[in-house]
């Protein structure tokens, strides 16, 4: 196992949509358990293929950590479909490890029907609320090539600005092994 940087603000596969993952081989098992590391090393619930520079449609889940969470395990989602989301909405509060110490309210249907593969490459159905269907949407979200900073208010989009093109210019510390250049991508 090992830690892989994570993509920042700026990096352009934070902004491709990510492709389909066909097969399950030895490499990709290697990602998924380097991800989980990468993940829990920079306390993370979540993280998806791109944002370790992976052109994959997968993204893990792991809120178990989590108060009230305790009995929810980790999650290896991979091809996600959103099928179906609630027309009851909620705002919370979201950040996001490739980009640092910025928070935002985002608003976010307050339930979703996703159907995923697994490792074994079987086909699951999950109906998710609470925190477990805001951080697939967020990680979903990923693989769209969509942040949740493009979620936020306009208002708080405007006072963003500054900390994001810091964040682009690696003008900020950061407390977990990041990447180098916009051009970032692992495999």
């Amino acid at each position: 196992m090992s830690l892989l940087p994570v993509a920042l603000y700026g990096d352009k596969i934070l902004r491709k949509k990510v492709t389909k993952v066909k097969e399950i081989d030895v490499e990709t098992i290697k990602l998924i358990t380097d991800m989980f590391e990468t993940m829990h090393n920079a306390y993370g619930i979540g993280l998806a293929a791109n944002q370790v520079g992976a052109d994959k449609t997968i993204f893990l889940v792991d809120i178990s950590e989590m108060e009230g969470e305790e009995d929810k395990k980790p999650m290896v989602i991979i091809n996600p479909k959103i099928i179906n989301r609630s027309d009851e909405t909620i705002i919370m509060e979201e950040g996001c490890l490739s980009i640092p110490e910025v928070r935002g309210d985002v608003l976010r249907p307050k339930s979703i029907t996703l159907e995923y593969q697994d490792t074994d490459f079987k086909k699951h159905k999950i109906k998710a609320d609470g925190l477990l269907a805001r951080v697939m949407q967020h990680e979903y979200d990923h693989l769209q090539g969509i942040l949740f900073t493009d979620l936020v208010a306009d208002d708080l989009k405007k006072k963003l600005k500054k900390p994001l093109n810091n964040i682009k210019r690696r003008k900020v510390e950061f407390e977990y092994p990041t990447s180098t250049s916009v051009d970032y991508q692992l495999i």
